[in-house]
């Protein structure tokens, strides 16, 4: 084998390799869900496309649920204008009454939405710890899955990052 041709079917090989690893590690899609807030509006997620969304699945009975909230709200206020969208999904468990009593007495400024079937958290893979939550990129691919309470200072540093300084 020539030089020439070593030369070529390593590069070949190199690319080749490099598309297939690719493939492997791409993130995956988020589940073209359809959100039913408290206020019984519609949320689908595939509608929210050209956004960054965080969808956060928490609890009222969650201790580090309720320590996050006053930062996701201070993080929505500050990013929605450049687009960026919270979806807070009470968990199955949580009565109904509870979370509209949480969300009016912390005056939740982003959409919350019941999950009473478990349909969410069927979706996005069995959640069963609170907080966990989904960062989904503008195009629909889950970025990040953090369980336990968000570090905001990392993802505000991540949403300047997708939505630019």
């Amino acid at each position: 084998m020539s030089r020439t041709r070593f030369v070529l079917a390593v590069l070949l090989a190199f690319l080749i390799g490099g598309a297939l690893v690719h493939t492997l590690v791409s993130k995956p899609v988020a589940p073209d869900m359809t959100f039913s807030t408290l206020t019984g509006k519609k949320i689908a997620l595939s509608d929210l496309r050209g956004k960054v969304v965080l969808v956060n699945f928490w609890a009222t009975t969650c201790p580090g649920c309720v320590r996050e909230m006053p930062g996701m709200i201070d993080t929505y206020k500050e990013y929605k204008a450049r687009g960026f969208e919270i979806i807070a999904v009470a968990m199955p468990y949580d009565p109904p009454s509870y979370v509209l009593k949480f969300t009016q007495d912390k005056q939740l400024p982003f959409p919350v939405a019941m999950d009473i079937k478990g349909e969410a958290v069927r979706a996005f893979g069995n959640v069963n710890l609170t907080p966990t939550s989904f960062l989904v990129a503008k195009d629909g691919k889950i970025l990040d899955k953090k369980t336990g309470e968000l570090d905001f200072v990392s993802l505000k540093a991540r949403l300047n990052m997708l939505l630019g300084s």
